[in-house]
């Protein structure tokens, strides 16, 4: 329970002086110490000013007097503040014991929020007509990262990635390949989603805008796209899927890897709309509108301000949120499952096995990836119609927040990172917008990070070979670019700047796994093979006991994080968890120390540190180099 033992001594013990003076089932909070305050404090003083009719310091006295008294493992001392909070000193010896024996656990840091139950994170979905851009990475990287902090927190979870193979988008390429004269093959070995958005996605809608007269062959080629027998859905299945490799590609290279792909075409073909829509009716969710300028379309009624959303127009053909709504109720298990299963043709590179739904019984087996509550990915610009589908799951089902929208705001470029990836800025920061072809791709910034890596670890370590160079590389351009990913608050938009990510100091993963990489030298250089059996009473420099208290915090971030659906939790502890270690690293000589059972306890300490901080960097999908 590491950390969390003292606060729930605490809180223990604080019940049954509240039961001693008679006030029973009262809530407070009692939680890690802000600097100043000790190692643990409450704020139940402030709380209990009304019910006692005093004020708060005099509360903490008579709650510091009565805890004297009751029996205690790893408190030391209580402190009646002057502010009002009461503050608790732990006995160090005793929960630097406790800590950091259970970091050498493989569990450590596991928490029971899930009870291995099953949720269902839905995450990239990006349309199969183009290479991935450094704006989709942010959804890619915050799905993974909540998905493996779920896992983490006794999750049973399945990863799904939407493919919508069969949107205006996809008809784009299509008409493209068979009405522009574009080549089949890309040229001169160009990755094929590269070369369908860089060359025929961006050219093709380039054409519409000087001819109006091709709006017509868009809207033929959509409507053949939509019926699946059509050669022209035949044709669009063969090349999505080919984009759809490539940029499956990209993330694995990104340590991202799925449990199932979703296929619209097939979600259209199955009959799941049919059976949610006369749902939809029966309920009384959606209406028939007779007149005004919806008039003979089935609407969905907006929520004060909102306008009516049309769900089918007046010719009978479903919008795209008609698509999306018998989706959520699939993945929500609410409806019945119309799909087989069959394995991705690729292997993933972590070998965790790929399904794809399919509406073929052949070669099928039998799988569920449903689950009675749903995270989605999606951008912050979806979110009336996210809002609109969360509202119409809970009618369905009667389970409040079963569908939940994780909402993030957009990627951009500083003006010095556009310039040098060749893209014109406004002097600030670069929007991307794959329509223009005005994007940078996942692909290239992930190796333009990896030479940039490359020349400075050559610089700093001349004996290293090649291939372990190239393993450093790939760590730290990955760590990089996941890190910045998530560092801040989803609602908070990210300038995206090359040179400052890679900066060993401040808020940055190289900094991180910089970290990591000097405490395995001390390790290496000790030539002790760390053990919990010593003595933890030497562990007494304020230095060494904020490292233990930081790494003893492991679990309770994990939970926060896991609650919140909020991967920066992580992030920001990682980094909490590398400032702790550099600090003691500035004040304690590890390898100089005369006293062996002293080197022995720090060398405990600094392994300690490096079990943690691997196991959440990898909550993060970021590998911890041992040299950099």
């Amino acid at each position: 329970m590491t950390f969390q033992s003292i606060i729930e001594e605490i809180e223990n013990n604080l019940k049954l002086i509240l039961n001693d003076l008679s006030i029973p089932d009262f809530s407070f909070s009692v939680e890690v110490a802000k600097p100043g305050f000790g190692d643990v404090s409450s704020n139940i003083a402030f709380l209990l000013a009304k019910e006692m009719k005093k004020n708060p310091k005099e509360i903490t006295q008579i709650l510091s007097e009565k805890y004297s008294t009751c029996e205690s493992v790893l408190v030391l001392k209580t402190e009646a503040h002057p502010s009002g909070y009461l503050n608790f000193f732990a006995d160090w010896t005793k929960l630097s014991r406790l800590i950091l024996s259970e970091s050498y656990l493989d569990t450590y840091g596991d928490v029971d929020i899930g009870n291995n139950s099953n949720i269902v994170v839905e995450h990239t979905s990006v349309n199969p007509n183009k290479a991935l851009h450094i704006g989709h990475i942010r959804n890619i990287v915050v799905g993974d990262t909540v998905s493996r902090i779920l896992t983490k927190a006794n999750y049973n979870v399945n990863v799904l990635n939407y493919i919508d193979d069969s949107g205006l988008q996809v008809a784009d390429i299509i008409v493209g390949f068979k009405h522009f004269g574009f080549n089949e093959e890309p040229p001169n070995g160009k990755k094929f989603d590269h070369y369908c958005g860089d060359d025929v996605y961006v050219k093709t809608t380039q054409k519409y805008e000087h001819d109006s007269s091709l709006e017509e062959i868009r809207k033929n080629t959509l409507k053949e796209l939509e019926n699946g027998n059509s050669e022209t859905a035949k044709f669009g299945d063969m090349i999505t899927r080919k984009v759809l490799a490539g940029q499956l590609q990209t993330c694995w290279n990104l340590n991202v890897s799925y449990d199932c792909l979703n296929f619209e075409s097939q979600i259209i073909r199955s009959g799941l709309w049919s059976k949610i829509f006369e749902k939809l009716k029966d309920m009384g969710l959606i209406e028939f509108e007779n007149e005004g300028k919806n008039a003979q379309c089935w609407v969905i009624r907006g929520d004060g301000k909102d306008e009516d959303k049309v769900i089918v127009r007046s010719n009978g053909t479903a919008t795209y949120i008609a698509k999306d709504i018998p989706y959520a109720a699939w993945k929500l298990g609410l409806l019945e499952d119309p799909f087989y299963y069959q394995k991705y043709d690729a292997l993933q590179p972590n070998s965790k096995t790929l399904w794809q739904t399919s509406l073929n019984n052949e070669n099928a087996i039998s799988q569920n990836f449903t689950a009675p509550k749903v995270v989605t990915v999606i951008d912050s610009r979806q979110e009336r119609l996210q809002k609109i589908i969360t509202i119409m799951m809970e009618k369905f089902n009667s389970t409040p927040n079963s569908y939940v929208h994780l909402g993030y705001e957009s990627v951009t470029l500083s003006s010095d990172t556009a310039k040098t990836l060749g893209l014109e800025t406004d002097g600030k920061q670069t929007q991307m917008s794959g329509r223009k072809g005005l994007y940078v791709s996942a692909d290239s910034v992930c190796e333009l990070l990896k030479q940039k890596i490359v020349e400075e670890t050559k610089k700093r370590h001349s004996e290293i070979s090649d291939s372990e160079i190239e393993e450093i590389a790939q760590s730290v351009s990955i760590g990089t670019l996941r890190y910045e990913m998530i560092k801040q608050d989803l609602d908070k938009i990210i300038i995206f700047d090359l040179t400052k990510s890679l900066s060993l100091e401040g808020d940055t993963a190289p900094y991180i796994q910089y970290a990591y990489a000097r405490a395995s030298r001390i390790l290496e250089k000790s030539g002790i093979k760390p053990n919990t059996d010593v003595d933890f009473s030497l562990l007494k420099e304020k230095s060494e006991l904020d490292l233990v208290k930081t790494i003893g915090l492991f679990n309770l971030q994990v939970r926060d994080a896991a609650n919140n659906f909020a991967p920066k939790v992580i992030a920001r502890y990682c980094h909490d968890l590398a400032v702790s270690f550099n600090s003691f690293y500035e004040h304690v000589k590890v390898l100089d120390s005369d006293n062996s059972a002293l080197k022995s306890s720090r060398i405990c300490l600094v392994h300690s540190f490096n079990l943690t901080l691997e196991k959440a960097l990898d909550l993060l999908g970021i590998s911890a180099p041992n040299k950099m």
